[in-house]
């Protein structure tokens, strides 16, 4: 069974920093590309970052120079540090993975980041 724990979201000041961690089960974590995706309410669900299995990184405009993602393989965990955040990246953060090869992706259940002015 995959699972995707999202953790680490809150309720922070602007300019403040947090960190998500999205612990990975039941898949070849290794294997996988993985990402933060957020969804805001009355909007779609959109990127973040992505992190390839070699370490390549995506991100969205918004968050650049803001938003660090980064994976550990030996602990089947990714990782978004966010710092100096704004009200505009209150959201829910999903987790996701994906084999490239095969097109099969995952979702995590979500976690709240709120971000007060």
């Amino acid at each position: 069974q995959v699972q995707l724990v999202e953790s680490g979201g809150g309720l922070v000041q602007a300019g403040e920093s947090l960190r998500l961690s999205c612990a990975a089960s039941g898949i070849i974590f290794s294997i996988n590309a993985m990402g933060w995706y957020r969804q805001a309410p009355g909007t779609q669900r959109e990127l973040v970052a992505t992190i390839s299995r070699g370490g390549n990184t995506v991100y969205a405009d918004s968050v650049k120079g803001r938003f660090t993602i980064s994976r550990d393989n030996a602990k089947n965990t990714v990782y978004l540090q966010m710092n100096s955040l704004k009200p505009e990246d209150t959201a829910v953060y999903y987790c996701n993975s994906k084999n490239l090869i095969t097109k099969i992706e995952y979702w995590g259940q979500g976690t709240q980041v709120t971000v007060s002015s």
